[in-house]
């Protein structure tokens, strides 16, 4: 009960205080204690949800869509949450403090070495494609900009032709990042080729696709699993704009889809050129015969009159002839070489009588000891020196020389005139075969009459003088030119087995090339180049005939043919091979390309397709590097290993039907399955 003192009452005891405390005991201090480690707990609790709700804001502020950001790096993940694209970024960190986010943009202001211009832009297209836009620019030291691109568990396809040519890419050992501009692989076998082009896919349904105005150079690391993107000027071919301090910048755009097949398909709608027609039908029905691998520089006119004459008698059909290297008196003439062809005109009146029409090699190359180099340093045609006054000469397979600067309107015009001009003189002749145009064959100091701020752009200017004659035409290089809408032949092939510029790379070849856009490939000679020193065979100057006949086999089922060494060189066997399968390429294959290509020129979509375009969630297909389909429902596996006479294959979900046989159901693997030496195994998708 409570006790009620009454007031005015005043205990004795107190000196008079009704109220007066008693001093604390021993007992209660703990109570004081607990309290104020109370208020500290209260106060912490309050600290901590501050700073988690902070953190909480500033997480979803350096977060877009699927794509989180930090200081060094960002990752994008798919819906169900599962890593698909990483970026680690290797040449500084962002300050997270002088990050904003506006919109759809995420921009930040500083990173650990100063000022930069950062943004993350997310552009969503579809329901199924995520875009993001991401940019690094310095804006106070002119240092390189670098960004690693994870593997990520995926597989990865795309960039360029290369020597030794993988599908999906292999990037073995560790290399600092180099200029990603088109080299000749066949003089220098670790560069970036002559078709290449600054996008890449992933397994994972990721892409990216670097910008034009980057000076880029790209490295990896096999240790890392990464691919290095690299920006920057300094010890570079590459130059910024006119007027502009060299302050790298590093941008590209990724996306992100449901499968890889869609996502290129939506990529190559959107980011590349595409061709404005298909070339002439005779290109796809019939073989091109070029002089090159029989007789290289030796041809005369006595040797090409009979090899058309062989063609004939042998019963095969040509698209055209093709009248190679050393038919002029010196490089960087149009006309021919009246020792060697002592009439011209009466040999293509010849030919013509026969049916056949011839186109002639060309390349940018004029040398020094040619009439034309006075008339080219006269009116300044040739790439200069960097001041600007003489031509810089240049060294190339067949000598040295000046190179044409195709920056230049007067240079293209001559160039184009002689090449018209040679083509009005002999009736016969119907287009050109245009060799070299790589950027590596540019003096490593020189001045356009264009700066070039993107040394490749050479590339491109040379791909356009094909234009005119793109129905038969003939380019190795290509570069954001996919629509000059001729036929590309990839690099020259050795007469080798091997996946290093031999039989075994002639797939990966295709399907790289077909990825970056161009799907008229020219699968080189049939046989390679039967150069010294890199052919297999048994030392008469011929390829290997068991290689040979593979080589025809795959080469059957290509979107064009290309003879040089002629069937008859071995024996009446392989002659009839040789007929059999052009026989079934023009039967079979032709129109089926050719119905493709009437979709392609609109879509971009190649003609040559990888397994995963129709398994697009198979770890197997993703793989296979010995198979392929043409357009979606034809599927081809040839003998591509010396002396065997059966392989594995591997057919992926859906009903499939041997070519004129049996019925199998997929996903399976068939082993040891039997394939005679003239034969291919060749499959029908029926879904």
């Amino acid at each position: 009960m409570y006790q009620i003192v009454p007031g005015g009452q005043v205990d004795k005891n107190t000196g008079g205080s009704p109220l007066k405390k008693k001093k604390l005991g021993r007992d209660g201090r703990p109570l004081v204690v607990a309290g104020m480690l109370g208020c500290v707990l209260v106060l912490a609790a309050i600290v901590s949800w501050c700073y988690y709700t902070a953190s909480l804001r500033k997480a979803q502020l350096l977060k877009t869509e699927l794509l989180t950001l930090n200081r060094d790096g960002f990752v994008i993940r798919n819906q169900s949450g599962a890593d698909i694209f990483n970026i680690a970024f290797k040449s500084g960190t962002l300050d997270l403090d002088s990050c904003s986010k506006e919109g759809s943009v995420l921009s930040c202001a500083r990173s650990d070495s100063g000022n930069v211009n950062f943004f993350v832009q997310t552009v969503g297209f579809k329901d199924t494609v995520m875009c993001y836009r991401v940019r690094w620019e310095e804006l106070e030291h002119e240092r390189p900009v670098e960004h690693a691109m994870a593997y990520n568990g995926s597989h990865w396809y795309g960039g360029a032709e290369s020597a030794t040519q993988h599908w999906p890419i292999k990037f073995q050992g560790e290399e600092e990042p180099l200029p990603f501009i088109t080299s000749d692989v066949y003089t220098n076998r670790n560069a970036f080729g002559g078709i290449l082009e600054r996008y890449w896919l992933s397994s994972k349904a990721a892409a990216i696709k670097i910008n034009d105005s980057v000076p880029f150079h790209l490295g990896w690391s096999e240790k890392d699993r990464t691919l290095r993107f690299q920006a920057r000027y300094k010890d570079s071919p590459y130059r910024p704009p006119e007027g502009q301090q060299a302050l790298p910048e590093l941008s590209y755009r990724v996306c992100v889809g449901l499968d890889v097949t869609s996502i290129h398909k939506y990529m190559v709608r959107r980011y590349f050129p595409k061709p404005v027609q298909a070339p002439a039908s005779k290109m796809f029905l019939h073989p091109v015969w070029s002089t090159w691998a029989l007789h290289k520089t030796a041809i005369t006119q006595e040797k090409l009159l009979r090899y058309a004459a062989n063609i004939t008698k042998h019963g095969f059909n040509c698209s055209h002839l093709e009248l190679d290297d050393r038919y002029t008196a010196d490089y960087g003439e149009f006309d021919f070489d009246p020792q060697k062809f002592p009439n011209a005109s009466g040999m293509f009146e010849q030919l013509t009588a026969a049916g056949f029409q011839v186109s002639l090699w060309t390349h940018p190359f004029v040398n020094y000891d040619s009439i034309n180099f006075a008339t080219g340093v006269k009116r300044g045609l040739f790439v200069r020196e960097p001041d600007g006054e003489l031509p810089a000469l240049v060294k190339w397979w067949n000598g040295i020389g000046g190179i044409l600067d195709f920056t230049n309107p007067d240079a293209r015009e001559w160039y184009a005139d002689n090449l018209q001009a040679i083509k009005s003189r002999y009736a016969g002749v119907t287009s050109f075969k245009f060799d070299a145009g790589e950027t590596s064959y540019l003096p490593r100091h020189y001045s356009t009459l264009v700066p070039l701020a993107d040394p490749s752009a050479f590339t491109r200017r040379y791909a356009e003088m094909a234009l005119p004659f793109n129905q038969r035409a003939e380019l190795r290089v290509g570069y954001q030119s996919q629509n000059i809408s001729c036929f590309v032949r990839i690099i020259d092939r050795d007469s080798v087995w091997g996946y290093e510029l031999g039989l075994k790379s002639i797939i990966p070849t295709v399907l790289t090339v077909g990825i970056l856009g161009y799907q008229f490939v020219l699968p080189d000679m049939i046989g390679g180049n039967a150069y010294l020193n890199r052919t297999t065979g048994d030392g008469n100057g011929l390829p290997d005939r068991e290689l040979y006949i593979r080589w025809l086999e795959l080469s059957a089922f290509m979107p064009a043919m290309q003879f040089s060494i002629p069937p008859w060189a071995y024996d009446d066997e392989v002659v009839e091979i040789a007929r059999k399968f052009t026989e079934l390429h023009m039967s079979l294959v032709a129109p089926r390309v050719l119905e493709l290509t009437g979709k392609v020129v609109n879509t971009g979509d190649p003609i040559i397709r990888p397994l995963w375009w129709i398994a697009n969630h198979d770890e197997v297909a993703y793989k296979i590097d010995s198979q392929f389909l043409i357009g979606d429902d034809l599927m081809v596996a040839p003998v591509l290993e010396p002396g065997k006479q059966e392989r594995d294959i591997y057919l992926p979900a859906g009903s499939w039907r041997r070519y004129k046989g049996e019925y199998y159901k997929g996903p399976m693997h068939l082993s040891d399955y039997p394939v005679d030496l003239d034969k291919v195994a060749i499959f029908i998708w029926v879904q």
